[in-house]
């Protein structure tokens, strides 16, 4: 329960409420010299940022970008989804923080993505490469204003300007994704509390594609809704320290209406239900999650 979640302490862990293969350690422990940590067996990770890549929840083998991708951890929580199978392409423009990325990547054992340093904004949707991309991370810069526990207590609210010209570049960074022809789901994330960086980049890009792409109501089960900003918007995910115990944080999930736009859709049972396991090995799930339990106790 969240109240056991909240009184963790000590060397006491639990496996998470909600995200399979998450456990959960007290707010002081420290894994940096843990060699499960430096060996790439384990990855840290705040909840919130495991959001988007287990609600984009691509199956074995796809095609996938990760639109903004450094420092990484996202990419190899895609990677671990798809089984390090298929393909990944992540992009960044930031050259010391790519690097970074890909020792993580190595010392983690992903095989499946390819790195390159370039602005999404410049990846030609109609490349070949990415004829087959059909899920898309999209977790482009923010304010951060939702990273409590990293931002100086006594820094400035970002400015109205400031505000505007983040959602300007986060509308275009989510047009530019829904152009990619064989997509059919895309994750937007941000680590802000601002409407104008969220509810309001939605809105603006659902009006944009008129009836091409919908919003999911993405796992109805999470306590945390969108404001009320446009009718549907608390199919959107937030995520705070008060009501979920994580960071501040904002999820969408948008799929392509037509033929093939029902099958993302179902997957989303996963979401409600991890302890079914994946939708596609429905049967053997189960006693895997059991067994890491026992593990656990």
């Amino acid at each position: 329960s969240m109240e056991e979640l909240s009184a963790l302490s000590g060397k006491k862990f639990l496996l998470d409420l909600h995200l399979p293969e998450l456990l959960v350690f007290p707010p002081q422990t420290d894994f940096h010299n843990n060699l499960l940590y430096t060996s790439g067996h384990i990855i840290l990770q705040d909840k919130a940022s495991c959001l988007p890549a287990f609600l984009l929840h691509p199956a074995p083998g796809s095609h996938v970008i990760d639109a903004c991708a450094a420092p990484g951890n996202k990419t190899s929580h895609l990677a671990a989804l798809l089984g390090n199978k298929g393909q990944i392409f992540a992009f960044d423009v930031d050259t010391k923080r790519l690097a970074t990325m890909n020792t993580m990547l190595m010392r983690a054992g992903v095989t499946s993505s390819q790195l390159a340093q370039q602005d999404f904004l410049t990846v030609d949707p109609g490349d070949p490469k990415y004829s087959r991309v059909n899920h898309i991370l999209l977790d482009p810069s923010c304010s951060g204003s939702g990273m409590v526990t990293r931002l100086p207590r006594d820094e400035a609210a970002p400015s109205a300007e400031r505000l505007q010209a983040l959602a300007g570049f986060q509308r275009r960074v989510l047009s530019h994704a829904l152009s990619f022809p064989a997509l059919q789901r895309v994750v937007y994330s941000t680590c802000s509390l601002h409407q104008e960086e969220n509810e309001d980049v939605v809105h603006a890009v659902l009006q944009e594609c008129g009836s091409a792409f919908r919003l999911v109501d993405a796992f109805p089960s999470w306590p945390c809704r969108g404001f009320a900003a446009f009718p549907g918007a608390e199919s959107c995910l937030r995520a705070s320290p008060a009501t979920t115990l994580t960071q501040g944080f904002f999820v969408a999930v948008l799929e392509r209406c037509g033929e093939g736009a029902a099958a993302p859709r179902s997957l989303l049972v996963a979401a409600e239900n991890p302890q079914h396991g994946e939708a596609t090995e429905p049967a053997a799930a189960p006693k895997k999650r059991k067994r890491k339990k026992q593990r656990v106790k």
